[in-house]
């Protein structure tokens, strides 16, 4: 995962949000997937989201234009309860 360029507070938050649905802690998860260990992240999706969360952490400028969209702010603030 290569996260140069990237808002990190972007990256915080989307590792928090992933990291609760996974039920890991986020600074495992971001651990791992520093690693290249994507299983925890993976084990649970269809094929076909696991290709496009591939696709996107291994593209900084994607990961940012995705986190920055107002889709993924609303996303993001329902998922933790608008915190």
């Amino acid at each position: 995962m290569d996260i140069k360029g990237t808002n990190p507070q972007n990256v915080d938050a989307l590792l928090k949000t992933v990291s609760g649905k996974l039920g890991i802690p986020p600074e495992k998860l971001r651990q791992e997937l520093m690693q290249g260990k994507f299983d925890n992240a993976l084990k649970n999706m269809k094929p076909e989201e696991a290709r496009k969360f591939n696709q996107v952490l291994s593209n900084p400028q994607l990961l940012e234009k995705m986190m920055s969209a107002p889709q993924a702010q609303a996303l993001y603030k329902k998922l933790t309860g608008g915190k």
